[in-house]
């Protein structure tokens, strides 16, 4: 049987904005039933959804339905915020299905915002460095790649953006390639209305972000798979 999503909870927003006043383990287990119905059960929903439809249509992105998503407990062991819980809820799709995998899709649904991603999030310094010399070595490629997602409606974000030309780098002067490989991240980002969260067409949005976001999973894979693994 295919999998099916309906739509979050319409009592998601208001429970998160509970939780996040209280901030209390005898609020939360009170209001657990709560949690596992508008927020847990639908999340999982999306991610098997997600991972069913990116399967049938080559995109090499799935998830598991309790694994994928992020502990709604924070934790404080090394922060100096000790609030126990977070104000949202989340997932990340993959490769392999982990977290632990690079060029992945991840879902936010919070009390300041609502979004999806699609993200080459911190690549440990082999690969980071390979789309480097990629960008320098094959412009053309990096370009056609960037041009398709601005024909797609997406742009790659400057989010922790260096400052200046990482060693090795210095002598890149075309504007756009000496910014892009100052990039610590390559990420497109989709914002969701609020709204939106509680209708079963979210699924096919999502779906189509990802489509859209192809572009930059595909130059990453290309590069991913010619950096030998540690």
């Amino acid at each position: 049987m295919a999998a099916q999503f309906n739509g979050f909870g319409e009592k998601v927003l208001p429970f998160l904005k509970a939780l996040n006043f209280h901030q209390s383990r005898e609020w939360f287990q009170e209001n657990r039933a709560l949690f596992e119905q508008d927020l847990r059960e639908p999340l999982g929903d999306l991610i098997d959804v997600l991972s069913e439809r990116f399967g049938e249509a080559g995109i090499a992105l799935r998830g598991d339905r309790k694994r994928s998503q992020f502990r709604i407990n924070r934790d404080v062991r090394f922060s100096k915020d000790k609030r126990p819980y977070t104000d949202h809820v989340s997932a990340i799709l993959s490769p392999d299905g982990t977290k632990m995998e690079q060029g992945v899709f991840f879902v936010h649904v919070g009390l300041e915002r609502c979004f999806a991603a699609v993200a080459w999030w911190q690549p440990a310094p082999p690969l980071l460095q390979a789309m480097r010399m990629a960008i320098v070595e094959k412009p053309k490629v990096f370009r056609a790649m960037v041009s398709a997602l601005k024909k797609n409606g997406l742009e790659i974000g400057a989010e922790g953006q260096l400052k200046r030309a990482p060693r090795g780098f210095e002598a890149v002067t075309e504007p756009d390639l000496a910014a892009a490989v100052r990039n610590r991240h390559f990420v497109v980002r989709h914002e969701i209305e609020p709204g939106r969260i509680h209708s079963p067409a979210l699924a096919d949005e999502l779906f189509d972000f990802v489509r859209r976001a192809r572009p930059l999973l595909d130059w990453g894979r290309a590069i991913e798979g010619r950096v030998a693994r540690s």
